[in-house]
């Protein structure tokens, strides 16, 4: 098997499992580990999904290959789910630790950060 071919079925593969445990975090957790999952733990079962989905993108094999952008892509991901998920957690959920507000603000910056030099870097013609 060639290395684009092997990389395009390990980040598939990474990203499917991140999607379902977005999606359906109970079900992997049970059918990976043959235990329950407990309110409590669904967050970070989630946001373990959220990390699987960026390091999935991250490894997408392109064209072209720029692994600043495809690194850029998978944080990207990560850090807006995070901070979009968190936030959902704690207005809609209301639950929270002391962390949990500081987490939102610090990952939605790195995501708004990650955008802005993205958008900076395209757009900036070559001296």
């Amino acid at each position: 098997m060639r290395q684009r071919g092997l990389l395009l079925f390990a980040a598939c593969l990474e990203a499917a499992t991140g999607l379902a445990l977005m999606a359906i975090p109970k079900v992997v957790v049970s059918l990976l580990l043959g235990s329950t999952l407990s309110a409590d733990a669904m967050p970070i079962a989630r946001v373990a999904g959220f990390a699987l989905l960026g390091l999935g993108l991250a490894s997408w094999p392109m064209k072209k290959p720029d692994s600043s952008s495809r690194a850029a892509l998978g944080l990207l991901a990560y850090n807006g789910l995070v901070a979009l998920y968190f936030g959902f957690v704690g207005i809609v959920r209301h639950v929270g630790g002391l962390l949990l507000w500081p987490a939102v603000v610090l990952h939605a910056v790195v995501a708004l950060l990650l955008v802005w030099t993205w958008r900076t870097r395209d757009n900036i013609a070559p001296t």
